[in-house]
């Protein structure tokens, strides 16, 4: 790409590497992390871009989830997806470990901006819980983001997401810090694409305790939330198999909260 379209999107490198698990067991060692070099424009949200956050919330047998829609914009969502293709997906996934066969489809992991990050907390922070178990909601989101592609047949069976450190950019962008006296009590599910694109497919599969399941379709700009963690009121769930030819991107960002 030359021109214009490339002066969109500053170069990026890796700021951080983990052992990385792939989907049939085995680690791939010092599995890259990525940044973009300088801030992108195209990740730049504007604070009101006439947006209006509504939630839902899911009824799952007393079990805290819910669903936020009016998050970002097409133009936005199309952003961070052109920005993860950048970075390239791979089979591992840096720091995440998974058991064979439960992880299967494709993922990188990269820190963003303050810009991004800010202007989505800007728009849903007012539908978020203030507390969760006595620790309070702080007022930013990680900004690491792990992203997952589904292509056709990929699916992410059954599993409780753990909790996380949050994450941000050092000032100089070479490295990627982490948070103290944080830890995120909530999954955001951040939806790139769906049905209305051509994914087929796809849909995240929430159980109750009862044995139950309530199906979410992704909508491209919405968001779904629900409790994490290895305790009992975190969500087992399935990200459902895609099928045909339009690949399903989703960006799981961690919801931070304080104790203390």
């Amino acid at each position: 790409m030359t021109g214009a379209a490339a002066d969109r999107w500053p170069s990026h490198g890796a700021i951080a590497r983990m052992p990385g698990s792939l989907p049939m067991g085995g680690v791939v060692p010092m599995t890259p992390i990525f940044s973009f070099d300088q801030p992108a424009s195209p990740l730049a949200f504007p604070p009101d871009p006439g947006l209006q956050a509504r939630r839902t919330d899911i009824p799952l047998g007393g079990l805290l989830a819910f669903q936020i829609d009016g998050v970002l914009t097409a133009a936005e969502a199309d952003a961070i997806v052109e920005a993860s293709e950048r970075f390239g997906y791979r089979d591992e996934a840096p720091g995440i470990a998974t058991p064979p066969g439960m992880r299967m489809n494709k993922a990188v992991h990269w820190v963003a901006d303050d810009a991004m990050m800010d202007a989505i907390f800007a728009r849903i922070g007012h539908l978020l819980p203030d507390e969760i178990d006595g620790a309070r909601l702080h007022p930013a989101l990680s900004r690491r983001i792990n992203m997952y592609r589904y292509d056709a047949n990929d699916v992410f069976n059954l599993h409780t997401d753990g909790d996380w450190p949050g994450f941000g950019l050092s000032p100089d962008r070479r490295e990627m810090l982490e948070w103290p006296r944080l830890r995120s009590c909530l999954s955001m599910l951040l939806y790139l694409n769906g049905p209305d694109d051509g994914v087929q497919g796809g849909s995240t599969r929430l159980f109750r305790p009862d044995q139950g399941h309530v199906d979410v379709t992704p909508r491209k700009g919405s968001a779904l939330f629900f409790r994490h963690g290895f305790g009992p009121h975190s969500v087992l769930h399935e990200g459902s198999r895609v099928f045909g030819t339009v690949a399903k991107y989703v960006a799981r960002i961690n919801v931070m909260y304080a104790r203390g």
